[in-house]
């Protein structure tokens, strides 16, 4: 900050201390800059995404298309191996951020992101599968460490408002990725080495910008009490000086293996035991809007030579779906008196129009099509108009239940926000690599089954963890008078 001043007083010839007394004007309330942090946070997280999430949504359409007699790999194959390592992970990545705090652990994790994107550039298959584990690695890390920040940067007024801007922001990823994939391969039938270079190299920078970003997130700065200046999931103050690392390094290993017991301890309580189910729909669902439903889409031959252009204005649709109920339910937080349930029951209603529509307009094959398609059909005369108006509701009913297991995971375990961020990754990513894992094999009427009845499952699930949030937060009120 001291350097910035004296360079705004060099700049404009005014005296520092004038210029300081102006810094100390427009320095932000810890409200304020909690709020900035959120918004930095969504930022570097979209750049992030829109190349990874626009990534899956096509690898499985390119690797098709890649004619190397040396290359041997499925989209979903990897997809699976990444979800997998993932939740493995997710054990020890609460560990990680305790060392080297949520911040640097965001950017290395997002430089292996970028990794696997550059991968496709010229895909082998050693580096394929690889990546795929790196990736997976990277991803209990990113997102562990943004739940820990999330949690930091919000207070139990604001948690859900916050969930809601993150979630919002997050999600443009879903739209300026895919525009451009509908842009590029507008009327292309087969995806060319040099389409897909192009694609993957312009997705590369995008993701080491969001990895970036990163460091423009401030450090909170809460009222210090013993309970936070021990608390092993913030940010350790003194990674900043070489000197007293030294000092503090024992500590730092205490905190790792006491972050990963946390992790352990906290899947076994009674409330994520009853959202485990809500989340583990979340990670079958993740898995049919990001992967299985855009490949279905581009292998319906009755489309014409749109299909393949249609992946990418699918995710866009998903992606208006995401921001629309993300930016909707975080400004309607104030007014939750409620509670999440309603958000929750209209994402169940969504979902299951969408699977409904889904069953009537997409061939039962098409997910499992070869490169030139399916010239089956289902029960209707196949609609793109009904296919993209499923991909916006697959969006908006993900956000309903995202969005909320975000505020409910942040305010029930707010004093270990990294390890139940952890463990709800962790039940996640590891449904989500068992369907990548069926998707190779179930036709899309078998899929649609196991979603319908899992959405069933969760909600009610949900449900009940939140009658016992809102009956421990009563009690709490009581016993404070």
């Amino acid at each position: 900050m001291c350097w910035t001043i004296c360079l705004c007083a060099v700049l404009t010839d005014v005296p520092s201390e004038v210029v300081t007394k102006r810094a100390h004007r427009v320095n932000m309330t810890p409200e304020g800059k909690s709020l900035l942090n959120i918004v930095v946070l969504g930022f570097g997280f979209m750049f992030i995404f829109t190349a990874f999430q626009t990534c899956g949504n096509i690898e499985q359409t390119v690797l098709k298309s890649f004619n190397s007699s040396e290359f041997h790999g499925s989209g979903y194959t990897s997809m699976s191996i990444i979800y997998g390592v993932f939740s493995a992970s997710n054990l020890i990545a609460p560990s990680v951020v305790a060392v080297i705090g949520p911040q640097l652990a965001m950017f290395f994790s997002g430089l292996l992101y970028s990794g696997y994107i550059a991968m496709f550039i010229h895909p082998l298959t050693w580096t394929f599968y690889t990546a795929s584990v790196l990736v997976g690695v990277a991803a209990a890390v990113l997102w562990t460490a943004q739940g820990n920040l999330l949690t930091i940067n919000s207070s139990d007024a604001t948690i859900g408002r916050n969930s809601g801007i993150f979630w919002a922001l997050l999600q443009f990823s879903m739209f300026f990725g895919n525009l451009y994939v509908y842009v590029a391969w507008h009327g292309k039938t087969h995806i060319s080495d040099k389409d897909r270079q192009t694609v993957f190299i312009s997705l590369t920078v995008i993701s080491l910008v969001g990895s970036f970003l990163f460091f423009l997130i401030q450090k909170s700065e809460p009222e210090a009490t013993p309970s936070e200046t021990s608390d092993p999931l913030l940010p350790p103050e003194t990674l900043t000086d070489s000197s007293t690392v030294l000092i503090a390094a024992p500590g730092v290993w205490v905190q790792a293996l006491d972050a990963f017991k946390k992790a352990l301890k906290l899947f076994i309580t009674k409330e994520m035991l009853l959202l485990s189910a809500c989340i583990a729909y979340t990670g079958l669902e993740l898995t049919f809007y990001s992967g299985v439903y855009g490949t279905s889409i581009g292998a319906m031959t009755v489309f014409g030579d749109e299909a393949k252009s249609l992946i990418g204005l699918s995710g866009i649709c998903i992606g208006i779906g995401e921001i629309l109920g993300g930016g909707v339910f975080g400004m309607l937080n104030k007014c939750n008196r409620f509670g999440r349930n309603p958000v929750v029951l209209l994402g169940l209603v969504t979902h299951y129009v969408a699977f409904y529509l889904i069953f009537l307009n997409i061939a039962p094959d098409a997910p499992i099509a070869p490169e030139e398609g399916t010239h089956l059909q289902a029960f209707i005369t196949p609609s793109v108009e009904v296919a993209l108006l499923c991909s916006f509701l697959l969006g908006l009913g993900d956000s309903c239940f995202n969005t909320q297991l975000l505020s409910i995971v942040g305010h029930v375990f707010r004093e270990d926000s990294a390890p139940a961020f952890a463990v709800f990754k962790f039940i996640q990513s590891i449904m989500a690599a068992v369907a990548f894992l069926y998707s190779n094999y179930l036709l899309l009427h078998w899929q649609l089954l196991i979603l319908v009845a899992c959405c069933f499952l969760g909600t009610l699930s949900f449900f009940l963890s939140e009658w016992l949030a809102a009956q421990r937060t009563r009690d709490t009120d009581y016993d404070s008078i």
